[in-house]
């Protein structure tokens, strides 16, 4: 399946990932962030097509669904008889999604339940989650979530820690301090939006592995402009939808795929170690791949940079 299975080292931590990670928050069941629902049945199928899969690298958190998305894999975890060799699973320890507590004593909470849920006894990489709810000093305080996740690992229940969050300048702030092996940044980096390209730079300054999530923008550069009409969650401003339905022009003059110009975006940039790509069907992971390997002429790529913001 050529580069975008190849594995590659996850920084510093030792893990071996490829190109691609499967992202599984759809698989929570979170209709009001994606705009549709997905059913056990139907996330539970898909979770087996991807651990019988030929990508490694799977990505979830505990605030998915509020703990329905690792509910879920663990459900086949334990079919399975555990995680199957050479795959890596990262989730995120989260605030109490009720109480808005973002305490180092709810980051330790956050951890157990996870554990519990997936039915494993450690965690290989263990990301904090969206910081930008308490600030970067609140999260670095004594006692506080970084301190918590430190311990942690110390006490071996985390591998690795990471850090994946929202705005750039707080996520550099927490991969200067050298504290974490991986980062994440969402919807920050796609054909419509340049904001996190700095940051993989300041990933590489400090040896920290960049993840890059999200590079259809939640689903507009994977539908098109017409069928989703959304970025990050949210309506599309006009200026992203003028660029997305130039993109979408550009992508029919050519005959390649928008999602995959979308997703080799992604993968072509060399500081970029993994791109999350979230899928609800069991379909989506061949389809992903096809993507991933689909025959891009270089002169379309030059014709990017003249209807976007690059």
């Amino acid at each position: 399946m050529g580069n975008a299975l190849t594995l590659r080292p996850l920084g510093k931590t030792g893990l071996q990932v490829p190109a691609l990670c499967i992202g599984c928050a759809e698989l929570g069941n979170m209709p009001e962030t994606f705009d549709y629902s997905v059913s056990e049945e139907q996330a539970l199928t898909t979770i087996r097509t991807i651990f019988a899969g030929p990508i490694p690298f799977v990505d979830t958190a505990a605030s998915y669904g509020d703990g329905e998305s690792e509910r879920r894999i663990g459900l086949v975890l334990r079919e399975l008889g555990g995680l199957p060799a050479g795959f890596v699973l990262a989730t995120k320890s989260d605030r109490d999604l009720t109480s808005g507590d973002f305490s180092g004593a709810q980051i330790r909470r956050s951890v157990e339940r996870s554990l519990r849920l997936l039915g494993l006894e450690r965690l290989q990489l263990c990301y904090l989650h969206d910081p930008e709810h308490i600030g970067f000093e609140k999260s670095m305080a004594p006692d506080g979530p970084v301190e918590v996740m430190r311990q942690l690992q110390a006490e071996g229940v985390i591998e690795h820690i990471g850090i994946a969050g929202g705005p750039i300048d707080m996520m550099t702030s927490f991969v200067e301090t050298d504290l974490f092996s991986v980062a994440i940044s969402h919807n920050r980096y796609t054909l419509l939006e340049r904001e996190a390209s700095p940051f993989w730079d300041v990933c590489q300054t400090h040896g920290v592995a960049a993840v890059n999530a999200a590079p259809y923008g939640s689903g507009i550069l994977a539908k098109g402009p017409s069928a989703y009409p959304r970025y990050m969650y949210g309506q599309a401003s006009e200026d992203m939808l003028k660029q997305a339905f130039a993109l979408e022009k550009l992508c029919q003059e050519y005959e390649v795929p928008l999602a995959a110009l979308a997703l080799q975006f992604s993968l072509r940039d060399p500081r970029i170690t993994s791109t999350i790509v979230g899928i609800s069907k069991p379909e989506r992971l061949e389809q992903t791949l096809a993507l991933a390997q689909y025959s891009i002429p270089e002169e379309l790529w030059l014709k990017v940079k003249d209807v976007t913001h690059a």
